[in-house]
């Protein structure tokens, strides 16, 4: 027979050691419910900042020469990191390799252009301009076209497949906004001053009868808009640079509205002009939304007066205003009874916003703006509210240098997003109705700089993810949805139009 033996030291030994198990879980689960409270009270007293941009690998390109990476982080946001925009260039000061070093040296203020002077060393300077000059040697704009990236075929993003289907690839220079008219066709402005509707079997036509624009700089024929009952009136909106008629090295930022008849514009009138004209030629904005109950917002940047206007509510520089479909002033404007001020502004303190889209489903008027060299930022426009521009900013001097040691201040507007290093954000949209599944009311920004389409992925007014998509595919210049429900980009180099069309 086999001894009996006894598992009662082990049964010992096994409550022993269980119970002190059961202590040490008690005791750190005390330290977890204090350190909760210890950070509960201290996330009541310490405000939480917007979500930054982290690190983005799709931004980050090593293994660069270092003159290729200065090129890329000083000029590529406004000069295209394939170098297009001095491909083919009419150079106006000047095209020898001392005339481009005295460009990145000294700049040209009025604009646009920063001095790199206390940036960059002499040494860097000289081969900042030798690798333009050697890089776009014998090319044409046709060879940089060659050189996109094939995009043809099922493209995969988190959440959805889908394609490109390019309506037109024949817009000429550098298209600036669109919007389809509810018949399907589509106006598209291209910054040089012309205006091209997109008919349905894909051809062009010039719109004749446009204003005026001063295409210099950043300036020209810059956004398009319809009114809600176009189907009515035939209303359609343009924001342009207008010169001073009294001063033709002056202009500012202006709206028109005409009535469109076929190919043609008619009963043209300029109802918003941005005053003062200055003798700048960047920051106009200039980005033009109807709200759900029928007022046109303008946004207008700062003209590059950074610490003259945008704080001032004497001067329309620097601000989004509102007003009604025929340029009169809302008598609720939060400023229209304020003695000096602009009647028409609706927030202030804004650097240049290029983006503005009506949230789908709150109604809310969201705005997105370049900062200066980082601080690129994305907000949610409230009446009367300071945005912030320059008294807090995220951003630095191009030069590396700072304009202001604060990110907040009491009365001034976090935004609700913002991006370092900058991604140059040009025109956004929120992606409504049911074909794009679960992109439904998430935002999508057009990034000069990195030539992408940034999805940011919405819970409620929080920014909880992105992703990059189209990648090189050119500098995405507007994002917008259709009156048939479909995303649309328009895109330089050449100037295209294209929607996204989901797999079903």
């Amino acid at each position: 027979m086999a001894p009996i033996t006894s598992n009662r030291y082990s049964d010992l030994d096994f409550k022993l050691t269980h119970t002190f198990q059961w202590s040490k879980t008690i005791v750190k689960l005390a330290w977890v419910f204090l350190v909760s409270i210890l950070l509960s009270c201290n996330n009541s007293l310490e405000p939480v900042l917007p979500e930054e941009e982290e690190s983005d690998p799709d931004n980050e390109i090593v293994d660069l020469p270092d003159v290729a990476l200065t090129y890329r982080n000083q000029c590529g946001g406004c000069h295209g990191q394939d170098l297009g925009s001095f491909v083919e260039r009419d150079w106006t000061y000047g095209n020898s390799a001392e005339d481009v070093i005295q460009s990145i040296n000294d700049g040209y203020s009025s604009n646009g252009m920063p001095a790199y002077e206390s940036a960059l060393s002499a040494q860097e300077i000289e081969d900042l301009a030798n690798y333009i000059l050697t890089e776009i040697d014998g090319k044409t704009k046709a060879m940089l076209e060659e050189e996109n990236p094939d995009l043809s075929g099922l493209i995969s993003s988190d959440d959805l497949t889908f394609r490109l289907e390019t309506i037109t690839d024949e817009i000429p220079g550098i298209p600036w906004g669109i919007e389809q008219l509810p018949n399907g066709e589509i106006l598209v402005t291209e910054r040089g001053g012309g205006l091209f509707l997109v008919h349905n079997n894909k051809q062009l036509s010039e719109i004749t009868g446009v204003p005026a624009a001063v295409s210099q700089g950043q300036g020209g024929l810059l956004d398009v808009l319809i009114h809600p009952d176009f189907e009515n009136n035939a209303f359609v909106y343009l924001s342009y640079s207008r010169a001073n008629p009294n001063n033709s090295s002056e202009r500012t930022t202006a709206v028109a509205r005409a009535r469109l008849e076929g190919n043609n514009l008619v009963d043209v009138q300029n109802i918003f002009t941005a005053l003062p004209y200055l003798n700048s030629t960047h920051h106009y904005g200039s980005r033009l939304t109807f709200d759900n109950n029928g007022y046109l917002y303008v946004s207008v940047g700062d003209r590059g007066y950074r610490d003259v206007y945008p704080q001032e509510l004497d001067n329309a520089i620097g601000k989004i205003h509102r007003i009604h479909d025929d340029g009169q002033i809302p008598t609720d404007n939060p400023f229209y009874n304020t003695s000096g001020a602009v009647n028409s502004i609706f927030t202030y303190g804004t650097r240049n916003p290029q983006g503005m889209s009506l949230h789908p489903e709150t109604g809310a008027l969201w705005e997105g703006e370049h900062g200066p060299q980082g601080g690129d930022e994305i907000n949610i426009l409230e009446a009367g509210n300071n945005n912030g521009w320059p008294v807090i900013s995220y951003g630095i001097n191009y030069d590396g240098t700072t304009f202001t040691d604060l990110t907040e201040l009491d009365g001034m507007e976090q935004p609700v997003h913002y991006w370092t290093p900058s991604i140059a954000p040009c025109g956004m949209t929120f992606v409504s109705g049911d074909f794009y599944g679960n992109w439904k009311n998430d935002l999508f920004v057009s990034s000069l700089k990195f030539e992408y389409l940034q999805r940011l992925k919405m819970d409620g007014n929080e920014v909880v993810g992105h992703e990059n998509l189209l990648n090189g595919i050119g500098r995405v210049r507007d994002a917008q949805m259709g009156t048939d429900g479909y995303l649309y980009i328009v895109v330089e180099g050449p100037g295209r139009l294209i929607r996204l069309v989901p797999e079903q």
